[in-house]
């Protein structure tokens, strides 16, 4: 299994972003930060509803991004788009759909076989939100298990993989990876990467146990995602989830999502908050992924029907230059490039995070102090900190805008509001975990 030495990625949202000819801003900007790769969400042509996860099409392209004013095909807008990442240094990913499509694609009449039904009617996805169950009428359930042409729907899935490929993608992420079979996945990545070895694979399984995450990713998925983003710094729920799956490969971290809130709103503009999420959300995993609008605090949360360019709104916050030097950090440093061994340690004060972390591929070793409180100066207090470490190393501070001038002994730092101190080290042996 294959994987790039960072991962620091940057979604870009279609509907925010605009038409295919006017996303260069954007990734200038992202790579400006430090990012090298981008997400981009589903671009495809959409069914009745617009949504962006509801596809019509798989070769066809979603007509509010193609810009039908400057003499190129849609196609060569999409190549044009991706060949300025890569110029920019920038490789694409792109969303994978296959558990589902557009309840009015023309799939569902030529090839009935490839999808559920029930009483004669075709089978829509749901799930529970926020203990309310639901159902969505635009979308068309695939028959993953039964269907009487199982290869047909999997050479069909594999066409759309090369047909994404052609265009410039180097990596996928795989929608709710965990409700397409295992043996599915294996098929498909074992035949794309029999062609195309650099392909990354990223299963999104989100809200999936930590069992069938592990079946899942077990299929070579490259990556998978964590739900960090929920963490409170308090509760131990989050290491167990991260001792769970960290050795099955690494993991993808992010402050928010296109399916979620904007933190900015539930933060109510506190760049305090931001900062200390984004730099949580970088560090504590091999991969981090953030959307676009989070550098300015945009408030609107995305919406994969409804989003227009013309929510990029001025918020007077930028935090473009903080976001780059965490990204230097992550990128200057193996140890928050893996899903290494990790612990949370205890110390005098329930309201400072003190994190260790060790790179399994290297000797390097991490503290990781973050004031858990966006709104008030937390002191901290070590009488070494060496006796946190297992290293024989001095302790170097790499931390993103204020660094210390030196670490005194005993340790007795006020942590700003939301600030984190980053320590690194070089060990002369393997993690103790």
């Amino acid at each position: 299994m294959k994987t790039p030495e960072k991962m620091i990625i940057y979604n870009l949202f279609p509907l925010l972003a605009g038409k295919f000819t006017q996303w260069t801003p954007h990734m200038k900007r992202a790579a400006d930060m430090g990012f090298n790769w981008i997400f981009v969400n589903p671009v495809q042509r959409p069914g009745a509803s617009g949504s962006l996860y509801s596809i019509a099409d798989y070769f066809d392209f979603n007509p509010a991004l193609v810009d039908n004013t400057c003499g190129q095909s849609a196609k060569t807008q999409v190549k044009n788009m991706i060949q300025t990442a890569d110029k920019l240094g920038l490789r694409v990913m792109g969303d994978l759909v296959i558990n589902h499509c557009a309840v009015d694609s023309r799939l569902v009449k030529e090839h009935p076989e490839w999808f559920l039904w029930e009483n004669g009617s075709i089978v829509n996805p749901g799930a529970d939100e926020n203990g309310s169950g639901v159902v969505w009428k635009d979308l068309a359930r695939f028959d993953h298990k039964d269907s009487a042409d199982m290869e047909g729907m999997v050479e069909y899935f594999l066409s759309v993989i090369e047909h994404m490929i052609a265009l410039g993608f180097r990596g996928f992420r795989c929608d709710a990876a965990y409700q397409v079979p295992k043996a599915i996945w294996e098929r498909l990545i074992s035949d794309v990467r029999k062609k195309y070895e650099d392909i990354l694979f990223f299963a999104e399984t989100l809200g999936s146990p930590s069992d069938a995450t592990r079946r899942t990713a077990a299929a070579g998925f490259d990556y998978i995602f964590n739900s960090s983003k929920w963490w409170n710094f308090y509760d131990y729920w989050l290491m167990e989830q991260y001792a769970l799956t960290r050795d099955i490969g690494p993991s993808i971290s992010f402050p928010e999502s296109h399916d979620t809130v904007r933190l900015c709103e539930e933060l109510d503009g506190n760049i305090s908050g931001l900062q200390q999420r984004y730099l949580f959300a970088a560090l504590f995993s091999g991969g981090v992924m953030m959307p676009m609008g989070f550098e300015f605090g945009l408030r609107k949360k995305l919406n994969v029907v409804n989003t227009k360019p013309e929510d990029w709104q001025r918020t007077g916050i930028d935090i473009t230059s903080f976001i780059r030097e965490v990204n230097l950090v992550k990128a200057g440093h193996k140890v928050f490039q893996e899903d290494g061994p990790t612990h949370m340690l205890h110390h005098g004060n329930n309201d400072v995070l003190l994190l260790w972390k060790a790179s399994i591929a290297t000797h390097e070793e991490a503290l990781f102090i973050l004031n858990k409180d966006a709104c008030n100066y937390q002191p901290f207090y070590s009488e070494n900190l060496r006796n946190y470490t297992q290293a024989g190393s001095p302790l170097a501070d790499v931390s993103p805008g204020r660094k210390l001038d030196y670490i005194p002994v005993p340790f007795n730092y006020n942590l700003a509001p939301g600030q984190g101190i980053v320590l690194t080290t070089q060990r002369d042996k393997l993690p103790q975990e």
